[in-house]
């Protein structure tokens, strides 16, 4: 009993004669990991304060900020730990970072992903903060580009979220990204209506509405002749493309032509259609030689087509003679 405590006593004096002599090695990497991490949030202040100015790259400087002090941070462990641990080598230290580097990527892959997909987006600037971008179903305007995902506001006040590496790797309208934007609307007309004299009217009242620019100059060009229309297509430029105002200004351009082309006589028809009655009654109904539709050719005789003219004929003429009778009729009652 004595001999198994004399042992541990032995370990533990051992133990703190280890401690002592390793103490001013801790108290220095305790120091020197101080001054790495008051030198990282110092280098980060610095990346900020470069990019202060400019709105899309204060995100960037931020990332930039953040990955200058976490480098220095863990460049200020290793050193640390060199410093306790003499016998630890940088390369095993390299190794280690290695091994830990694979499997947090295997482990993180999507986070990764995106993290470096938003760094792509902040040096490329495929758009900004304040853009109005279209995305697949989504479109508003760009809140926050982070390093994981960027949101948006949509128009009717609502945030979408969306990972970073599916704006890098998919098409995304932006809208606001030049100064002008071209609009456009397709106006039917009638068949009857004089189309050099539509396009003049057209032009005319884009022209006369306030906010359209007149160079890039506005067109009215004929797109289409549809069934019961001619579509023109009238296009005219904006400045700035924005949505609340591209709304605006659609809506007095649209109540421009209107009324411009109602005052002077050119037509806004609705769209028509034309009814064919089917040529088959009860009468005709499974007697080939009678029911004209779906006659295949060389069959025989093809059964001539009515008209609804003579259908209307035959009909008045029933309804005529019916009244005859009956007025015929009435007179012999009344003789008897």
């Amino acid at each position: 009993m004595n001999t198994e405590i004399s042992t541990v006593w032995d370990k533990m004096q051992k133990m703190v004669n280890d401690f002592i002599i390793l103490l001013p090695n801790l108290v220095l990497a305790l120091i020197v990991f101080a001054i790495f991490f008051f030198i990282a949030r110092a280098i980060k202040g610095v990346v900020r304060n470069l990019t202060r100015d400019r709105r899309q790259a204060r995100n960037l400087g931020m990332v930039l900020g953040r990955l200058a002090q976490g480098t220095t941070i863990l460049a200020g462990l290793f050193i640390s730990l060199s410093v306790v641990i003499p016998s630890l080598k940088a390369s095993d230290l390299v190794q280690l970072l290695g091994i830990s580097g694979v499997a947090i990527g295997f482990a993180f892959r999507d986070i990764l992903q995106n993290f470096l997909a938003g760094i792509l987006i902040l040096l490329t600037e495929p758009f900004q903060i304040d853009d109005q971008i279209v995305f697949k179903d989504f479109e508003g305007t760009v809140e926050q580009i982070q390093t994981r995902a960027t949101t948006i506001r949509t128009y009717d006040g609502r945030r979408i979220v969306i990972p970073n590496s599916e704006l890098f790797t998919n098409s995304v309208i932006v809208n606001t990204a030049f100064e002008n934007r071209r609009l456009q609307y397709d106006v039917g007309i009638g068949y009857g209506d004089d189309i050099n004299e539509a396009k003049r009217l057209i032009l005319e009242a884009v022209n006369h509405t306030d906010g359209v620019l007149e160079n890039p100059a506005a067109d009215a060009l004929v797109v289409e002749l549809a069934d019961s229309t001619v579509n023109i297509r009238a296009r005219w430029w904006v400045q700035p493309p924005r949505r609340a105002d591209v709304l605006d200004l659609q809506d007095r351009v649209l109540i421009n032509i209107k009324n411009k082309l109602t005052a002077n006589g050119i037509d806004l028809p609705f769209p028509t259609q034309q009814i064919l009655f089917h040529d088959q009654t009860e009468a005709t109904d499974g007697d080939r030689t009678r029911q004209r539709e779906g006659w295949p050719a060389g069959k025989g005789e093809v059964p001539q087509p009515r008209t609804i003219s003579n259908a209307l004929s035959k009909l008045k003429f029933q309804v005529n003679g019916s009244e005859a009778g009956k007025a015929k009729q009435t007179t012999t009652d009344q003789d008897n």
